[in-house]
């Protein structure tokens, strides 16, 4: 069922008879006296100067609005309020914290003309059915009007009590030394400086915020020494900052003292990622129900939820800082940078679990959090929930830096290496080996997202006075912070030792992310005895198994097993063959050009994992069968036109084309599995490669073949997929 347009209405849990009882109101301007003009400001955390919560200043208080209705046009009206030019977003659900007072404006709808978010329809001033978990939020465009005048300015003291930035100072100078930096005394940001909170009445709520947070570890000299700028903090313990907390400010001119107390002090204790105490690290386990996919980032990516051994997604509906802090947390990371929707982390595949969740903040699982039971017709993945967690400053950005790119996403790998004598200097890395998943771990390392190449020669960039080899035999999962974290040799040995040989990378804050359709494959499947003399072309191209050399062409037949493969690019980046098209090969027999050696791999595994028969698909025809609503196809292979797929579309092998099988020919009846692998070689870079195996228990009894439990390679618990590992060695001693 398709949803109606008017869905940002209904979105956040209105009754829809409450909602016709409040059209009537819609009709008319808030009324205001326009003595001066209305104050705007930007407000809430995390922000940038051109985003945050909307706060109106209306009969000497600061109120929200409610999302209620909103929209572009309104974010627009008030963008060029705040003195920029445009608007390119609005958020719903309190993204940037919930607001304090009054609610002052409810179903506010801009025609886009008014010069003030006063003039626009709404119920009136302070006539709201809202909560401050509705609380709207622009995104303007950070480019200022042309001589603008901000009339909206606030006092002057409200401006110094604002708290940004939050740091933890080492009292020990030694701790200085190792990150993450995870106890020290509090300071804020304030003026050209930093200053303390005085710890009377201090509680272990307030602590926890600290800790969750996002905390600078980066202590300068202190300036401004036992000076209390805060005197009394009452934090709740579930607010994603200590902005978001009930603060007491000092008076401007009152002494810097802290009668009774001292500079409150924090111990926090870091997730197991960033714990040095192994011992530690160990007894502190992650959650195995919850897990992030497809971010470039460490603690960022597609919420993703365990149930019934099967993974699925969480809907956008009332996402919010405070469900997306419960599972930064519960991952072992800080509370919620970003709480995103609308699939900005790519969608998913599979179930969608959850929707409409509303955590307090205290849960220590989302799965503790109310929430709504979904239908496919309530949500789609294009409405998946994804996160940005504050994750500790690790510093490891310092010890990498890229040479001789055109851009700062693109050059020579060099990392800081030490000598003997325990001096640092920076080094090339060894060329051999180095793969995509090397390249990925060096993007994230330097913060530039994806890893688009992973280049083994570097001799067409301008080369810096760097020239030794530091670093040789790297080899990396792929999911390392580091590449001080991945395997490489003890001592370096590199056989083209020269700097041309150097590894490169081209990083890309998007990339692709194939996935099989794993349900198609298992509805589709059949076996077909094809007679020799319709396989000729098939034979040209290595389609069929060994034995097919020493048949009686053309007679006799081949059995082969079929089905349709559907391979679906849910990443945020379209999938490109790495190959230009003036390298692509012509094959003459069945017409068409190969854009890539190998596209996908077809097996068929026996019980201990051994191939007993396999196949291969060459991309002859990389392109975009079909997309989903909204979306455009980008490439089609006809008239030697680009090949690839399109973000939101799918290429369809269908079961009758050439090399759609695996011949089975000699294969004996018995119990095995089905496993087909897309870019097996990760030739091009994806955001995820733990998704692009499919595998399926499959039943032949000489005759008929059947498959069951077909699933993408991580769509199970590891539970269920060891259990389906040992399936096929149980079943085949039942077979005769």
């Amino acid at each position: 069922m398709e949803k109606s347009t008017s869905r940002q209405q209904f979105a956040f849990g209105l009754l829809f008879g409450l909602w016709l009882t409040c059209c009537v109101a819609q009709t008319t301007p808030s009324s205001r006296p326009v003595t001066d003009r209305l104050k705007v400001r930007l407000a809430g955390y995390p922000r940038k100067h051109n985003e945050g919560r909307v706060e109106l200043f209306y009969k000497g208080e600061w109120g929200t609005i409610c999302d209620d209705d909103f929209s572009i046009t309104n974010a627009n009206v008030l963008c060029r309020q705040l003195g920029f030019v445009a608007a390119t977003g609005w958020t719903h659900s309190a993204k940037y914290g919930k607001g304090q007072g009054k609610i002052w404006l409810d179903n506010v709808m801009c025609g886009g003309g008014e010069k003030s978010i006063e003039f626009c329809k709404s119920r009136g001033w302070g006539n709201s059915d809202c909560t401050h978990d509705e609380d709207a939020g622009v995104v303007c465009k950070d480019e200022r009007i042309p001589g603008f005048v901000d009339s909206n300015v606030i006092d002057a003291h409200v401006d110094e009590n604002k708290v940004e930035e939050v740091r933890l100072r080492p009292v020990v100078a030694m701790a200085k030394k190792r990150l993450p930096i995870s106890e020290g005394v509090v300071e804020v940001k304030y003026k050209d400086g930093w200053a303390q909170i005085c710890d009377v009445g201090w509680s272990i709520k307030n602590t926890r915020v600290v800790c969750g947070g996002s905390v600078s570890v980066h202590p300068k000299p202190n300036r401004q020494k036992n000076h209390f700028h805060i005197h009394s903090v009452a934090c709740s313990g579930t607010e994603v900052h200590l902005a978001a907390c009930p603060l007491e400010f000092s008076k401007p001119n009152a002494t810097s003292t802290c009668e009774g107390g001292m500079a409150a002090v924090v111990s926090c204790m870091p997730g197991p990622l960033f714990m040095q105490n192994s011992g530690l690290k160990k007894k502190l386990k992650t959650s195995r129900n919850v897990r992030l996919k497809g971010g470039a980032k460490l603690g960022e990516g597609r919420v993703e939820v365990l149930k019934d051994n099967e993974w699925g997604t969480v809907c956008d509906d009332r996402w919010n800082l405070q469900s997306a802090s419960v599972v930064c947390r519960e991952l072992g990371f800080g509370s919620a940078k970003e709480a995103l929707t609308g699939a900005r982390m790519g969608q998913g595949m599979g179930p969608i679990y959850m929707n409409e969740v509303k955590c307090a903040g205290q849960e220590r699982s989302i799965w503790n959090c109310p929430f709504k039971n979904i239908t496919s017709e309530d949500c789609q993945h294009v409405e998946d929930a994804a996160v940005r967690c504050n994750v500790p400053y690790m510093g490891f950005e310092n010890s990498i830096r890229l040479t001789g790119g055109r851009t700062r996403y693109e050059g020579r790998v060099e990392v800081l290496g030490s000598d003997s004598n325990g001096t640092q200097s920076w080094g090339l890395i060894c060329g051999e080996s180095w793969s995509p998943k090397e390249a990925m771990v060096a993007c994230r390392q330097l913060g530039l997202g994806y890893a688009n190449q992973g280049l083994q020669e570097t001799w067409y960039w301008d080369s810096s006075n760097v020239t030794e080899m530091v670093m040789s035999g790297v080899k990396c999962t792929g999911t390392e912070m580091s590449l001080s974290q991945c395997q490489h040799h003890k001592t370096v040995s590199c056989q083209k030792s020269a700097a041309k040989f150097s590894a490169g990378v081209i990083c890309s804050d998007t990339a692709s992310d194939l996935v099989l359709n794993a349900p198609l494959v298992q509805q589709t499947v059949y076996i077909e005895d094809r007679p020799l003399h319709m396989l000729y072309c098939a034979a040209e191209e290595d389609c069929l198994s060994k034995s097919a050399a020493q048949a009686n062409w053309p007679y006799g037949h081949r059995r082969l097993l079929r089905f349709s493969s559907q391979i679906h690019n849910i990443g945020r980046a379209d999938f490109k063959p790495k190959a230009g098209r003036h390298s692509w090969v012509w094959h003459a027999c069945h017409g068409h050009y190969h854009s890539m050696d190998i596209f996908t791999h077809y097996d068929l595994l026996n019980a201990n994992g051994t191939k007993v028969a396999e196949g291969h698909k060459a991309s002859f025809c990389l392109e975009d069968t079909d997309c989903q609503e909204g979306v455009s196809k980008r490439y089609e292979c006809a008239n030697f036109g680009d090949q690839g797929i399109t973000v939101g579309c799918w290429d369809l092998y269908r079961h009758d084309i050439d090399c759609q099988w695996i011949d089975i020919t000699d294969v004996r009846p018995g119990n095995y599995i089905l496993q087909i692998v897309i870019n097996p070689n990760q030739e091009v870079a994806e955001s995820d490669f733990t998704n692009n195996g499919m595998k399926c228990n499959c039943k032949y009894d000489g005759h008929r073949i059947w498959l069951h439990n077909c699933h993408i390679g991580d769509a199970f618990s590891e539970e269920a997929e060891r259990r389906f590992d040992k399936y096929p060695g149980q079943l085949n001693n039942q077979v005769s």
